[in-house]
């Protein structure tokens, strides 16, 4: 189909104005999708839609270019120097390559149908894009914290458990998990949405065992799976991609399978005896070295893990742990959570 030479140069000025705010704002998120997301079939997506505007940048647009006499130069809205976050930055350049695709709609309709058809089909792409580039971030911001997290807190059923959990986060731990066996769902419920909110208070993670009902239902981070629980992936389909999965393995046999799973982290126990699983055996150091060898995924060891263990499970190859008792049942689980941490220095 031939493109009509443009008589009125103000529309071509408008074409070429808005090709280029398009193709810059998708350049934008492109980089996030490549450098921060590491997501290749993003990159690929949005490299594509590009290049498919590019295309249509006809020199006859380029010709009508006027910046002297553009008006819009240089105006700034003050909400854009309140952008912190890099999320906040994607979407406001996903917004700028729809509101751009949608002028190019419009005046483009009658002088250029093909640009007008590419434009409305990129918009309405990018919008169902720029959701799963923001639950990626989200994910990758999770995943980022929990790298970070040498210290791992479980949760035992305590009438103070909220002030011993801010203890525990105003000590330096990164993340908890809500593990109750006890009482009604109402009241799990209930309890979880305190833990929640001051999880996020301290911006650290909130995992909750077992229960994705409740994960979904307090806005937790993640859930963790025991070996009978529910497959990995049934998990991932209730719960999505944005949110983290944990398992618990016994031996390096599960390691690995939980690995090849797409689980998010792991957790390799009990190295010891422990009260929490009274009934289960402990696995000892020597699996710890094999396990660092192994595994790629952050893993936790767990299972009777305190100040008097802490030091030989590091040696024997872990490098970060989980505990129950040893906060949750002490006398000062902020004193308690410190002395834990300084293994780590």
């Amino acid at each position: 189909m031939s493109i009509p030479p443009i008589e009125d140069k103000r529309v071509g000025q408008l074409i070429d104005a808005n090709l280029d705010r398009a193709r810059e704002g998708l350049r934008v998120v492109e980089e996030w999708c490549r450098f921060a997301l590491e997501d290749k079939e993003l990159v690929i997506t949005l490299k594509d839609w590009r290049q498919q505007l590019g295309k249509h940048h006809l020199y006859q647009y380029k010709q009508c270019r006027a910046l002297s006499k553009d008006q819009g130069i240089g105006l700034k809205h003050p909400l854009q120097d309140i952008r912190e976050l890099p999320e906040e930055v994607i979407t406001a350049n996903c917004a700028r390559v729809q509101e751009a695709l949608r002028v190019l709609e419009e005046f483009t309709y009658k002088v250029n149908q093909n640009l007008a058809a590419c434009s409305k089909e990129i918009r309405y792409g990018l919008y169902e894009l720029e959701l799963t580039i923001l639950k990626t971030s989200l994910k990758s911001k999770r995943l980022q914290k929990l790298i970070s997290c040498n210290l791992y807190l479980i949760t035992s059923p305590k009438e103070n458990i909220t002030e011993i959990v801010e203890a525990a986060l105003l000590s330096g731990v990164g993340i908890i998990q809500y593990r109750c066996k006890e009482g009604t769902d109402l009241e799990r419920l209930t309890e979880a949405k305190n833990l929640s909110f001051i999880c996020k208070k301290y911006q650290a993670l909130f995992i909750i065992n077992d229960r994705i009902d409740i994960a979904l239902a307090v806005d937790a981070d993640g859930v963790h799976l025991g070996q009978d629980d529910l497959p990995t992936s049934v998990a991932r389909k209730l719960i999505g991609e944005e949110l983290l999965i944990g398992k618990s393995t016994h031996s390096i046999e599960q390691l690995k399978q939980a690995a090849s799973e797409g689980c998010d982290y792991l957790g390799l126990g009990p190295i010891n005896s422990t009260q929490t699983k009274p009934g289960s055996n402990p696995i000892g150091l020597e699996l710890l070295l094999e396990a660092s060898n192994t595994i790629k995924l952050p893993w936790f060891a767990i299972g009777g893990i305190n100040t008097s263990t802490i030091s030989s499970i590091l040696s024997s190859g872990a490098s970060r742990v989980a505990v129950v008792g040893a906060i949750m049942n002490a006398n000062d689980p902020s004193k308690a959570t410190l002395k834990l941490l300084e293994n780590f220095q």
